[in-house]
């Protein structure tokens, strides 16, 4: 698999649900578990790990983004979208250099993608959509994917 097909599209799929939601429920973006910053912060977040992956994998700079999240999200959509497979030849071969908190990192682009970058966009998607769970929103598997269906009445 490419490195483009491993981020691009899985990137955008799941920002447009993030972004689905947030414009659903925006009165309860501030909504947060524990001390964890508030569903509206997560989803930004993830939207900032998506450029923070695929913009050094296409050689391109990352982008300075809106603070509001509902331009934050589609200029990142809109962003990601603009990029082609071609950009990404050669990316494999590529080592990223970045920080993970306070920690330096320098890693392939593969580990860079596979262990760091994907599994932290998809941390602060779930945390936000757990943060709207948790406030009492009704949401369902179907938010979050946009593939699975159930009747709203449906448990297990």
């Amino acid at each position: 698999m490419s490195l483009y097909t491993a981020c691009v599209p899985v990137f955008r799929h799941y920002l447009a649900r993030a972004q689905e939601m947030a414009e659903a429920y925006p009165e309860v973006l501030g909504a947060h578990i524990a001390d964890a910053f508030p569903a509206g912060q997560h989803f930004a977040t993830a939207a900032g790990f998506a450029l923070r992956v695929a913009c050094p994998l296409a050689g391109r700079d990352i982008p300075d983004l809106p603070r509001a999240l509902s331009p934050r999200l589609a200029v990142v959509r809109a962003t990601l979208g603009a990029m082609r497979p071609e950009e990404f030849q050669g990316a494999e071969a590529r080592r990223i250099q970045h920080k993970a908190g306070f920690a330096d990192l320098d890693q392939s682009a593969e580990e860079f993608v596979y262990l760091y970058g994907v599994p932290n966009f998809f941390f602060h998607l779930t945390m936000g959509y757990a943060a709207l769970r948790g406030a009492g929103v009704a949401l369902g598997k179907a938010d979050f994917d946009g593939f699975h269906a159930y009747p709203r009445d449906f448990r297990f």
